[in-house]
């Protein structure tokens, strides 16, 4: 599978003080990587430099194929960013706001249409985006986002302070538009998130990379030395995940229901880590 971004020994300060250090990690063309740790963390510093938003002291970044440098146009027209700051015109209707970034990024009324009807919004087009739920301007958002068709997509904390059904609706279209071929990086803090969406995490603490590879595999790397074995009368027993000590086990008498191995979590795993809980 090909690239789609290489991060190279990536360091950037700001007015002395270390943000990102020495940071190192690629990323797949098609999968949604998830890029993982607390606030103050050094996500959102990282997707500013990947877009070229800000310059860092050293290193070597490449997106799509090559590296990023200010004003690479050829970049901004294959990526899409959605964060925090991915406004609208409030006084404007839905159709108003994405016929005026149509505009900017040479897209036709006919892909404006397709998106309203892709994201839900096409029976909410006319209607002011001031108007709009929480859940409707985050699909706006998206909207913008993606409007050009972009081959990567980058997702800042994109289900911060919505609520569990908006946050699955988010969570819909993030499967989507992976399914549809686009790359997708996404920083967040919630695990959960990450471990139902994403192909592959890495977790980032105090501007260091500290473990990275899939959810399955991380979750099996960090998985306690036993098992729990549940049996029909309601008893449980733990016993160590070696040979000896399950025969040992099955001799008891009662029917047993389940072996079940304790893997934990990704929120137990950095935790484990880094000693800092995800807030």
């Amino acid at each position: 599978m090909d690239e789609c971004i290489r991060i190279a020994n990536l360091t950037k300060t700001f007015q002395g003080k270390t943000a990102l250090n020495q940071l190192n990690c690629v990323v797949k063309q098609g999968e949604i990587y998830g890029f993982l740790g607390p606030s103050g963390a050094g996500k959102t510093t990282t997707i500013k430099l990947l877009t070229g938003q800000l310059k860092p002291q050293s290193g070597e970044l490449t997106v799509l194929g090559k590296p990023v440098v200010p004003g690479r146009n050829d970049l901004y027209s294959q990526i899409g960013v959605l964060t925090d700051n991915s406004g609208f015109y409030e006084k404007m209707t839905v159709r108003e706001n994405l016929k005026l970034f149509a505009r900017i990024s040479q897209t036709t009324d006919t892909r404006i249409q397709q998106v309203l009807e892709q994201l839900g919004l096409a029976e909410h087009q006319n209607k002011k985006a001031e108007k709009l739920s929480r859940g409707m301007k985050q699909r706006l958002m998206f909207a913008r986002a993606i409007l050009h068709q972009p081959k990567l997509l980058f997702l800042d904390e994109p289900t911060a302070n919505l609520d569990p059904s908006t946050s699955e609706d988010v969570h819909a279209l993030i499967r989507q538009m992976n399914s549809q071929g686009t790359t997708i990086f996404l920083t967040t803090h919630n695990m959960e998130e990450a471990q139902e969406l994403c192909d592959h995490v890495a977790f980032l603490n105090e501007g260091h990379i500290v473990e990275e590879g899939t959810p399955s595999d991380l979750r099996l790397k960090y998985a306690e030395d036993a098992v729990e074995l549940r049996y029909k009368d309601g008893t449980c027993l733990r016993v160590r995940k070696d040979a000896e000590a399950l025969r040992e086990a099955l001799k008891q008498d009662g029917q047993l229901l389940t072996i079940h191995s304790q893997e934990p979590d990704l929120k137990t795993i950095f935790l484990q880590l880094t000693g800092r809980d995800l807030r």
